[in-house]
């Protein structure tokens, strides 16, 4: 199987931030899950109610000889919105903010790169505010949570569309 790492990012909800890196040669799994709390073992409704602490996110284990981190975070930003405080898109809420967790020292200077050379782009007129945070206890969510776009495809293609992701997606990246 080779090396392994872990990468692991907030992006909202956890459903929209699987698909995107499935099934791309170099990454070994990824699980949805919370992190970031304080809150030991919490559920999805623990979660949701914002009193956690925790984020719905995403830990991807790949092997860095096939797949780099920072091919990873170019996946990443593209997914979310870099400058909204409250959550992602309808999602609102400490459980749907973004961040960036890093595992080691290497990932947390190029997780600080590419934001930099986000900045750099002037992308959008308010200011990048994902942070970048050191990687705490990555809580496992429930397993109808895992791979939900292969479960159940029509209720989150439907959930995307509704979101107002995808269309913020398409304005802010398509040609970045």
């Amino acid at each position: 199987m080779g090396k392994q790492e872990k990468a692991t990012f907030a992006g909202g909800c956890f459903w929209c931030m699987v698909k995107p890196f499935d099934e791309i040669e170099g990454i070994i799994s990824i699980v949805s899950g919370y992190t970031g709390g304080h809150v030991e073992n919490p559920t999805y409704e623990e979660v949701c109610t914002d009193t956690t602490g925790h984020s719905e996110a995403v830990q991807i284990t790949y092997n860095p000889d096939l797949m780099s981190y920072t091919e990873l975070l170019n996946i990443y930003w593209p997914l979310i919105d870099p400058t909204d405080p409250g959550g992602q898109f309808h999602n609102r809420g400490v459980s749907y903010q973004t961040a960036i967790y890093y595992h080691n020292e290497e990932q947390k200077q190029l997780a600080e790169q590419s934001k930099k050379e986000l900045e750099e782009k002037a992308i959008f007129k308010n200011p990048i505010i994902t942070p970048i945070k050191e990687a705490k206890i990555f809580y496992e969510a429930e397993e109808h949570h895992q791979d939900f776009y292969k479960k159940d495809p029509e209720h989150y293609e439907s959930y995307r569309l509704k979101s107002g992701r995808d269309s913020f997606v398409d304005k802010y990246w398509r040609d970045i």
